[in-house]
């Protein structure tokens, strides 16, 4: 998990962007952009969350079907989590609660490398 919010506090303030949106789009099946109050604790209940509720396992039809592919868990949390996230700018600053911070979460069983496309749009 890769905390993204001070990157995107910089991004919003070199775009002189005073009132609309901040747009993050990871482009990857098996990564998503998301909330969180991001503290040690939301972090591992998170990881349980996610391992509960589409575990890891070799029969996903993705990874019988394509021989060398064990991350057919990855795309489903993928899916389920989204690749995108709004957040409304006022008075140039993104309106993310006391708590609330972004994150990139991999969900890939190895590294890699991912994109995301941020666009800021407003006045």
């Amino acid at each position: 998990m890769e905390n993204l919010t001070q990157s995107m506090h910089n991004l919003l303030g070199q775009s002189k962007i005073l009132n609309g949106t901040l747009t993050l789009f990871v482009k990857h099946t098996t990564a998503s952009v998301m909330i969180i109050e991001d503290e040690p604790g939301i972090r591992a209940d998170t990881q349980d969350f996610w391992n509960a509720t589409i575990p890891a396992k070799t029969t996903w039809e993705h990874n019988t079907k394509n021989p060398g592919e064990d991350n057919g868990h990855s795309h489903l949390r993928g899916q389920l989590q989204g690749p995108s996230l709004t957040i409304p700018v006022v008075q140039g600053t993104m309106t993310l609660g006391t708590w609330q911070q972004i994150v990139l979460i991999d969900f890939d069983t190895r590294a890699r490398t991912r994109d995301l496309v941020v666009q800021i749009m407003g006045e």
